[in-house]
């Protein structure tokens, strides 16, 4: 069993690359800009990082990101790429998040040597998942809360996403709910601001959730937005949990991993994880964090669902990377029995009954949230025509029927395709 933590990197720097990696492990470890009496040899072998390997890339005549002139190697001609890894010694910050990203990712990004750096992925040690106990519903148990045993679950998100009051929202929450919807969230920026506490939206949401539930035995799943302060967090949740809700969703770049940590250990409900500011760690190929690497910090803090956008999306990502965040969040990240970890990736970003044939084919399961706010708000049915159109589209793309084929046979879906497209 491994007991050192290991890192990925893509570099690009115009000194030797050699250099430029220690450069970087001896920053994030034992060294400093000079030798110390006390970094003795048998303290830098217990404690200082290792270069594990460097597979060199392509090389560019001019910085990928700006550079100072000065702090380039005099007589320097090309700005070389590698992929680089790296290894720590667990001992050095025990199995700790804070700790781990203030070494994975902390003084790196503004070393002198490098015009990019990106941290691409991270590997653990199994004894993280003795002290993070992960997302306590993940995929399996979210289907269990929500009744939903297969197939994807059809969601949508309030809105506008501010501006609504306490009875409008409870309004576009009934209709929803009659139009057959398996899961709504608050958008990232409602939370509990004075024109629509969470309280008071709860008191107003809950009861059409639970009597829908009553009549029908179907209980949707309502992400209550409760990002905030830890007390205020864990004083919301307990609200939602006394209403009967059966979920909870923070901003976790906002509250943080300690926040996130926290509040699963308490929590008694899903906890929907929004990304919200992921563009300042992914837009840029040349500097930040890949969500491969991203994700897992979340999923060890304990959320059970994380977005990942969608394809064809109204953001930046492109589909490709967008696949590979969704197949991440389902593929186990430890070996010890019980600590997969899997979560379920949310689709969301101007998504409709256009993108399921591709989002199954790409993805090779449903195991995932589709969310559509005008794929649904807008179809020409209607809420209720909207819902029925994804679940057509599901239907037709998980049985190999062309979803044109599909629409013959099914008026919402055909609506949807001629709204939307194919």
């Amino acid at each position: 069993m491994s007991t050192r933590i290991y890192a990925h990197y893509m570099i690009e720097t115009p000194y030797h690359v050699e250099h430029a990696a220690n450069v970087m492990a001896g920053e994030q470890s034992s060294g400093t800009f000079t030798r110390l009496a006390n970094e003795t040899d048998a303290l830098r072998e217990a404690h200082g990082a290792i270069v594990e390997s460097i597979e060199m890339l392509d090389a560019l005549d001019a910085p990928s990101l700006p550079m100072r002139a000065d702090l380039a190697p005099q007589g320097h001609t090309l700005f070389q790429r590698a992929r680089v890894k790296l290894s720590w010694p667990l001992e050095n910050m025990g199995p700790s998040l804070p700790n781990l990203v203030s070494t994975v990712a902390g003084n790196l990004f503004e070393l002198k040597e490098f015009s990019a750096l990106k941290l691409l992925d991270i590997e653990l040690p199994d004894s993280f998942a003795s002290v993070y106990p992960g997302p306590q519903f993940g995929i399996t148990g979210t289907r269990q809360l929500s009744g939903i045993s297969s197939g994807p679950m059809i969601g949508t998100i309030i809105k506008p996403s501010v501006g609504l009051s306490v009875a409008e929202t409870a309004n576009m929450v009934e209709q929803l709910v009659v139009g057959g919807i398996d899961f709504i969230k608050d958008d990232e920026l409602q939370a509990n601001g004075p024109h629509n506490p969470l309280r008071a939206r709860v008191d107003a949401v809950m009861p059409i959730i639970n009597a829908h539930a009553e009549r029908t035995g179907k209980k949707v799943m309502y992400a209550f937005n409760i990002s905030g302060d830890i007390d205020e967090m864990r004083a919301q949740h307990d609200y939602v949990v006394a209403a009967g809700g059966t979920c909870v969703m923070v901003a976790v770049n906002s509250v943080g991993l300690a926040g996130v940590t926290y509040l699963r250990r308490h929590c008694e409900v899903a906890l929907h994880g929004h990304r919200a500011g992921w563009g300042m760690f992914s837009r840029s190929p040349h500097v930040g964090m890949a969500f491969t690497a991203y994700h897992k910090l979340w999923r060890l803090a304990g959320v059970d669902h994380i977005h990942v956008n969608g394809l064809r999306n109204k953001f930046s990502e492109e589909d490709d990377s967008v696949i590979t965040s969704a197949r991440a969040c389902q593929t186990p990240m430890f070996e010890t029995p019980d600590a997969g970890y899997q979560i379920m990736p949310v689709f969301s970003s101007g998504q409709s009954a256009a993108q399921v044939t591709d989002t199954y084919q790409a993805l090779g399961n449903s195991d995932l949230i589709y969310c559509c706010g005008g794929g649904i708000m807008a179809h020409p049915g209607g809420i209720a025509g909207g819902v029925a159109s994804l679940r057509q589209a599901w239907q037709a793309a998980m049985t190999d029927i062309p979803m044109a084929t599909y629409a013959r046979e099914h008026r919402e879906l055909a609506q949807a395709i001629e709204a939307f497209g194919q």
